[in-house]
């Protein structure tokens, strides 16, 4: 089937988008509104941007009477807000957060989270999300009803149980975040398997000037390890404890 985006009602370029496009990380906003009181809201129009600058992004779009939502009021006024990622232990929480409460009202509250005080800005921190990053408006682009904000890393938290001894590397049966698919249908990263570049196209990676192999390993069994990230093939072998 074919579909003509330019003449397809919104709500079908929508639908079309978001049950193929997926699944799509959820990002749980913190921000707070000039009266310092806290809001929470869940956004799956997100997703990393850039790691030089550490950037990523937010879609949002207008209440449907065209005025903003409390979210993008309050990064518009204060330039700050915290993204946090979603894992199963906290899935209802963030439910309750994507509720049209007024204005005045807490969600982290009454979500049930946990707030505690950020380290560079001023919307607090959710205690209870695996990962957290606090952010600085970079830039706002318009288009019509939808806003798309551009925010800088400043600072991340990261639980420490979500990464192994070095720090460096996530545990994948530990980090579980969950998705967005389509509709009320989500996903969880807990059937995770590793793909990695055949050996014999190598060469065309190192032409390009990705360099090989990076070993780091001082002694002892070493197991490898091998990751992409924006295209390049990080294949290191580290030491095993």
């Amino acid at each position: 089937m074919e579909f003509d985006f330019a003449e397809l009602p919104e709500k079908d370029r929508y639908r079309l988008l978001c049950a193929f496009v997926g699944p799509r990380p959820i990002a749980l906003v913190t921000t707070i509104d000039e009266q310092g009181c806290k809001n929470a809201a869940p956004m799956s129009f997100f997703n990393v941007f850039s790691h030089d600058p550490p950037l990523l992004i937010l879609g949002m779009q207008t209440r449907p009477d065209g005025n903003s939502k409390d979210t993008v009021a309050n990064i518009r006024r204060s330039g700050e807000f915290v993204v946090h990622m979603v894992d199963m232990a906290i899935a209802k929480e963030m439910i309750i957060t994507g509720i049209n409460f007024p204005s005045d009202v807490d969600e982290i509250q009454v979500s049930g989270l946990t707030s505690v005080s950020s380290v560079k800005v001023a919307p607090p921190r959710i205690q209870e999300s695996p990962c957290a990053m606090e952010c600085r408006v970079s830039q706002i682009l318009n288009y019509g009803r939808r806003s798309i904000v551009i925010g800088e890393v400043l600072q991340m938290y990261v639980r420490d149980e979500c990464l192994d001894a070095s720090g460096r590397y996530v545990l994948p049966d530990v980090y579980q975040p969950i998705a967005r698919l389509h509709a009320n249908n989500y996903i969880v990263a807990d059937n995770q398997f590793v793909l990695t570049k055949p050996d014999e196209f190598a060469h065309h990676d190192n032409a390009a000037g990705y360099g090989g192999p990076v070993h780091e390993a001082k002694g002892g069994s070493t197991i490898r390890i091998a990751s992409a990230v924006d295209g390049q093939k990080l294949d290191e072998t580290v030491e095993q404890p």
